[in-house]
């Protein structure tokens, strides 16, 4: 049975490539949804990006995608781009993330 934490390990390894972090240290996944209809599994994936017009969407979005599809046992994928919750790197990112960003608390 695939689980959230599987297909979040295989985002963690796309990167923001202008701040050079993991999406998922971001904390730009905001959910991962699972349906499963005639044997075939399909993972919803909400995710945000750090601004409306970020010029790296279409590269971020694609890569999440190819990642994901990478877990074992998923057969398809469909990202959602989300606007709200506002994305916030206080509140959505890791503690490593913000350090590396600078935000100190």
């Amino acid at each position: 049975m695939v689980e959230k934490q599987d297909v979040m390990t295989q985002l963690d390894e796309v990167e923001d490539p202008e701040l050079e972090l993991s999406i998922v240290e971001l904390g730009l996944v905001y959910d991962v949804r699972f349906e499963e209809k005639d044997g075939i599994l399909h993972a919803e994936i909400d995710l945000t990006l750090t601004s409306p017009g970020c010029p790296a969407a279409p590269e971020i979005m694609a890569a999440a995608h190819r990642a994901a599809l990478q877990t074992e046992g998923l057969t398809s994928v469909h990202i959602n781009l989300v606007w709200a919750p506002r994305w916030d790197p206080k509140i959505h990112a890791t503690e490593d993330a913000r350090m590396d960003m600078g935000i100190w608390d």
